[in-house]
Order: structure tokens, then sequence, then C-alpha cells
């Protein structure tokens, strides 16, 4: 894949002219952020016992102050020969700046994601950027994952196997599962006894300082234009950082350094792509990079398509649940 993500660079290529205006936002004197309310729609959780309903959910508070909570999704049907359901604990995408758990783009693909691979889905909703930026974020992902750990919540403990449980994020997300991954493997012992069996990142976003090929080739890509994330990630960073911050690029010194946590909790982590996806040398990267330094990593990087691409479209959702269902297998299937 890294060979077919050599393309040349476009002849002509442009800027976006208003990546404030694409991503239908306005920022304020004081910092914070106007969002469109109807760009993202929100559905809420369907807690009730109706047997037409496949998946259940229902929200739930994780802190008040900060106002983090979770949407659990739990299918109707139990594992076929087992009593209890993989965990996956998942978090959305959005660039930092924009969705929640509510989100209806991802209350669906939740949902589905719980019915495919016969899993309970805890979506987190963490707080957003610029008003809290990094590591906010990060914070709130491995606040959620302690929770998990003491919750009294009863889908949780009557129905969950706490022995298989997977970190997961799309996009930005993604990026949220990576470093509270890398976080929380120092803390792995004391997470028992419920035992993480991997990462799933799933077309992650990471940036940098200068421009790769693919950001280069796709410069005018219509779903994420550069532009587009180097405005995300100036909302995001924290202050005064640059995109060659370990939050922003892994393959740094000291990103890389922070990849032998990975390895050395034994963990395995997939990394999933497409090369119509800006952002699919930087998962490339990624990969190698955490190769070189002995984590378990797998990835599946396919032709074309774009980024958030099986979040937009359920047969590219489908596709994707597939590879999950392989990898959650081979997860499961070592003793850690």
């Amino acid at each position: 894949m890294s060979d077919q993500t050599k393309a040349a660079p476009s002849s002509n290529p442009t800027v976006v002219d208003d990546p404030y205006k694409r991503l239908e936002i306005i920022l304020n004197p004081n910092g914070s952020l106007t969002r469109n309310p109807n760009r993202f729609p929100n559905t809420s959780a369907i807690p009730d016992l109706d047997p037409t309903v496949p998946v259940l959910s229902k929200d739930i508070t994780i802190n008040q102050t900060t106002h983090t909570w979770a949407r659990v999704f739990l299918p109707r049907q139990k594992p076929l020969g087992r009593n209890k359901f993989p965990l996956i604990v998942y978090y959305h995408a959005g660039g930092f700046i924009h969705c929640s758990a509510a989100s209806t783009i991802f209350h669906v693909f939740c949902s589905n994601m719980a019915v495919e691979l016969q899993a309970i889905v805890v979506s987190v909703d963490y707080r957003l950027a610029p008003e809290h930026r990094l590591p906010a974020a990060y914070d709130d992902a491995i606040e959620a994952l302690l929770w998990i750990k003491t919750t009294q919540e009863e889908w949780l403990t009557q129905y969950a196997n706490f022995t298989t449980c997977f970190v997961m994020g799309s996009s930005s997300g993604g990026n949220i599962a990576y470093h509270a991954g890398i976080r929380v493997a120092e803390e792995a012992d004391g997470l028992r006894p419920w035992k993480i069996r991997g990462l799933i990142l799933h077309q992650p976003f990471f940036g940098g300082s200068v421009k790769v090929e693919s950001e280069l080739r796709l410069v005018n890509d219509p779903v994420l234009p550069p532009g587009v994330g180097d405005l995300m990630w100036e909302l995001a960073l924290p202050i005064g950082a640059d995109r060659d911050h370990e939050y922003c690029n892994p393959t740094t010194t000291k990103g890389t350094s922070l990849m032998e946590k990975l390895a050395a909790v034994g963990w395995k982590v997939l990394v999933t792509g497409c090369d119509g996806d800006p952002l699919i040398d930087r998962q490339v990267e990624l990969v190698k990079s955490m190769e070189e330094k002995g984590v378990k990593v797998v990835s599946h990087f396919r032709m074309g398509d774009h980024h958030g691409v099986d979040i937009m479209q359920p047969d590219k959702a489908n596709a994707l649940f597939l590879v999950l269902k392989d990898f959650i297998a081979s997860a499961t299937s070592v003793t850690l």
C-alpha cells in the first residue's frame, strides 16, 4: 500500500479557501467555537424493550463535573454459545472539535457494530476543543476506561466479558484510542480483572509539520483536505505546540519512544485506512514505526474510498466489521 500512495502531487494544488466555512464553525473572541447545530443531528438512546429493536442503548453519566458520559449499546440476542459479549470502548470522530456520542452517524455506526460483532459497545462522549484542548480528550478517555472497571451498571456487569475488551476510535477518535492506550498500558495490571486485548485505530487522525505525499496528492480532497486538518490541529493542540508534538505526530523521536509501552504490554493493534484518504501515508508510517518498536501491529489498507467512508456508507461499514471480527478473534486467541 505504501507504494500505492506514491502518486505524484497534483500539478495544480490549491488550498481550501475557508476551512472555517467548510467546518461550519466561527471562532469567538474568547476562544470558543460557535458550531452549526444542524450539521450533525443527534439521535436519542433507545433503552426500551421493544422486541423489534435489535440493539438497546442508554446514556450513563461518567463525570458530572466535566459533563462526560457514555452511550452503551447492548445487542438484544445473546452471543451464540456464550453467556457474555466482548466489550468495545469506542471514541467518535469529529476532528476533536465536532460531534458527540449522540450524533446520529455514530449512533447508527455503533448500533450496527454491536449487532455485527455481537459485542457491547461503550461509546464515550469526551470534551471538545478548543474549549478543552488536548490532552482533555485523552483524560476523559482514560477516565472512561477506569469507570468501566468500577461501574455497577447492570448492562456491563451482567452482559460484558471483561476479559475480552478492545479500545477503538475513528479518525480523531482513533488518535484518542491510541494515546489512551499508551497511557493505560502503564497501568494494565491495575485494570484487572478486566483485560484489554487490543487497540483498533480506524482511519486514525495524525499529522506533522511537513506535508507527506498523500496530503499533497489529495490537497483538494472533498472530505478532509489538508487545510481543514491543519485548522483542526490548530484548535486542538495545546497552545504553542507545533504539528510535530507527540499528540499529532507519533513518529517523532518522542512519539516512537511512547510506542515501547504498547510493545511491553503485548496488546495487538489494528490500523485501518484507504488510499483515497489524505492521511493514508501517516497511517502507513505509523504501522512501520510500531513494527520497528516491536508492537504486535496488523494493518488493513484498501484502494480507493475516502476518509470516514465506513461511517457514511453502511455497506463499507459491513466490510470493516468483517475485518474487525477477524482481528478480535485473533487477539482473543492469545493469552495475555
